[in-house]
């Protein structure tokens, strides 16, 4: 395996410029600041930008970690590409790295972030990174959202002339703040999530209120509860269906965050213009 080595100081846009760099260096995968990703999917490791301190976001991005070592060489044996992107800060922590994955003898070309781009385009990245804590990860949204459930990620798309293909692309890339950026983390409240939630299956055709919310948040995603009174008796399934979706759709569209399930329950239904007035059934 071949090694095309990034390296940059911190903030000056290394994850961002990854995608192209792979394609014009022919690195079949990249690992970054401790994910894998393969084709824009993450294959294995953990990202140090979830780690709650600088220190533990380095020890992370090194491999430290013997049993995340061992899960990167094990999807790096599964995918075997014939050349792998690595990013890092110095020659020093790219060489602690592939010591960590057993590649401290692979043939190493190393790229410098100054050949890619100008100073004025490195001066802004770090601008943006030390006032604004933005961090980029070279994948998907919606890739990035599976590992990265609780933080706001937003999508950003980079247009390059793909030498493979022989045209230009749009790759889409992800921004994230980590917990140890300047500038914190956001917290969402359950209360505020209970209230989108309601919100949205109220607006459905057919539901008439919603009597109870309950959010978990799990590492996989937040989880929804909500318990229904209904107006109608016809389609009762494919109503509550349509607020799963409704439900799942305007919470991931607000807040950004994963929802790894909705549950549905209805408690009651409305069976006349009496009943809806003077009670339930």
């Amino acid at each position: 395996m071949i090694v095309i080595a990034l390296i940059g100081s911190s903030g000056s846009g290394k994850s961002h410029r990854a995608s192209m760099v792979a394609d014009r260096y022919l690195a079949d995968a990249i690992l970054d600041d401790g994910l894998l990703i393969v084709d824009g999917r993450i294959v294995a490791g953990h990202s140090a930008k979830r780690e709650v301190t600088r220190m533990a976001a380095v020890k992370r991005a090194i491999l430290l970690d013997p049993e995340h070592a061992q899960d990167i060489r094990q999807a790096l044996a599964q995918s075997d590409p014939s050349r792998l992107l690595v990013l890092g800060t110095s020659r020093n922590m790219v060489t602690k790295i592939l010591a960590a994955i057993d590649l401290q003898e692979a043939p190493i070309e190393w790229v410098t972030i100054e050949q890619l781009a100008s100073a004025s385009d490195i001066e802004t990245a770090k601008r943006e990174r030390t006032q604004e804590g933005k961090h980029v990860i070279p994948a998907p949204t919606l890739e990035v959202r599976k590992t990265f459930s609780g933080y706001l990620v937003a999508p950003l798309q980079f247009i390059f002339y793909h030498h493979g293909r022989g045209h230009r692309v749009t790759e889409e890339k992800s921004i994230v703040r980590p917990t140890y950026s300047m500038l914190g983390k956001f917290y969402i409240a359950d209360t505020v999530l209970a209230s989108i939630s309601a919100h949205a299956a109220e607006s459905c055709p057919g539901i008439r209120s919603v009597s109870r919310v309950i959010v978990h948040a799990t590492e996989e995603g937040i989880r929804l509860q909500l318990d229904l009174t209904l107006d109608v008796r016809e389609n009762l399934f494919q109503r509550m269906m349509v607020v799963q979706q409704q439900v799942r759709q305007w919470i991931e569209l607000t807040t950004s965050l994963t929802v790894a399930e909705v549950t549905v329950n209805g408690r009651h239904v409305l069976l006349s213009q009496a009943t809806q007035a003077g009670g339930q059934e």
